[in-house]
């Protein structure tokens, strides 16, 4: 019984075993503590809640109104040295071996936790025990799993204490702003590391929630999953959830030709949709026509021109800006449609003017980028006009 415990598994149950419970911590963090707590996309029944606090109790010793308010911290100085946790301030190595200390100073910090830690769980339980004895948890937990699981238990139990600090306070804040894919233009670094979010939870979409933090599903694109998202979805069902807020998706009326007060609303509220559809019914034919006359070498000029494009020119090193400058004296044509990029960003921009100041704004951009004369920026300009804000949610 010492050595294996009362369960006596075999090393492939237990192994089995670690998922399993790891993956339940994950679900905890990703849906209760992230999606509910941290950005309120949505409210879930006493029951889950409450299991999951106790769960994340047990097995990480965290606790609630510390990991909103670090959080929320990160989303409202993101890349700055305020943020806890960005690679691009501290490095990536940093980040990858140091995120759990990191994220312990500011959870330490009272300032934070008082201006970042509102509306999370205050009850007895909360005062008395989550937050009063955050260690009783994981320090029961390695008594249970010796008991459960003997000797092994031990290793199980040093793998359920490192999951969390390595996947998310390593992974997610260090890699999901460093390297990855971008669907949207995100004022910041962020990026989907897989988009297929299953081993953290869906967390791997991170460029998805920084476009829209306060959307409950994580998942954009067809081809993308979340997990999360999936195990959200089956506890609505079940009674056991109620989705708050998902992404908005673009409405389109056909054949309006005008823009309006409702054209430019909805072109505001779907901004991130806005740019990434720039990004490749623009930018990327108008770069293949310039740079694929001749096939040498296009489709490696084709995707660092792309990248150099679509990229905040802030976020660029002296290099880079340096090839960006060049390469858009050499080619008209991507100059004028970087130039619309930039001054289609600057209307959303002046959202403190008048209404009229706005709707002018954006007629304006329209009426002018069907003047070009490039075929890719005329079309766009007649599809924006299209965008409304009836039908949407």
């Amino acid at each position: 019984m010492l050595l294996n415990g009362i369960m006596e598994l075999s090393w492939w149950q237990l192994l089995l075993t670690g998922l399993v419970f790891t993956h339940i911590t994950i679900a905890g963090v990703t849906i209760f503590l992230h999606r509910a707590q941290a950005h309120r996309a949505l409210n879930l029944h006493p029951l889950v809640s409450h299991f999951f606090r106790f769960w994340l109790w047990l097995t990480t010793g965290m606790v609630t109104r510390q990991w909103v308010a670090v959080h929320r911290l990160h989303h409202a100085r993101c890349e700055t040295p305020e943020d806890p946790h960005s690679p691009q301030v501290l490095g990536l190595k940093t980040v990858l071996s140091r995120g759990a200390e990191l994220y312990r100073v500011k959870a330490d910090d009272p300032t934070v936790t008082e201006r970042y830690g509102h509306g999370t769980p205050d009850d007895w339980i909360e005062r008395h025990v989550y937050s009063k004895a955050p260690y009783a948890g994981i320090s029961a937990l390695v008594i249970i799993d010796f008991l459960l699981f003997g000797i092994p238990g031990i290793a199980l139990w040093a793998v359920q204490m490192i999951w969390i600090p390595f996947w998310a306070a390593g992974v997610i804040n260090g890699v999901g702003h460093y390297w990855g894919y971008r669907n949207y233009d995100a004022p910041d670094a962020s990026r989907n590391i897989l988009p297929w979010g299953i081993l953290i939870g869906g967390e791997e979409l991170h460029n998805n929630h920084h476009a829209f933090p306060s959307s409950a599903k994580l998942s954009s694109k067809w081809w993308e999953f979340d997990i999360g998202w999936l195990y959200i979805r089956s506890l609505s069902l079940l009674g056991l959830a109620e989705v708050r807020k998902v992404a908005p998706t673009p409405v389109f009326v056909q054949d309006k030709d005008r823009v309006d007060l409702d054209t430019v609303r909805a072109v505001i509220r779907n901004r991130m949709h806005v740019m990434a559809s720039y990004a490749s019914d623009v930018l990327r034919p108008v770069v293949r026509k310039e740079v694929c006359n001749s096939a040498e070498n296009c489709r490696k000029r084709y995707r660092q021109i792309k990248r150099l494009l679509e990229n905040d020119e802030k976020k660029l090193d002296v290099s880079a800006r340096e090839k960006l400058a060049r390469l858009l004296a050499e080619s008209q044509s991507l100059e004028t449609v970087y130039r619309f990029r930039q001054q289609l960003k600057d209307v959303w921009g002046q959202t403190a003017s008048s209404q009229d100041v706005l709707i002018k704004s954006l007629q304006d951009w329209c009426r002018n980028a069907e003047e070009t004369g490039i075929q890719a920026l005329q079309e766009f300009a007649r599809t924006l006009r299209g965008y409304t804000l009836q039908g949407s949610t």
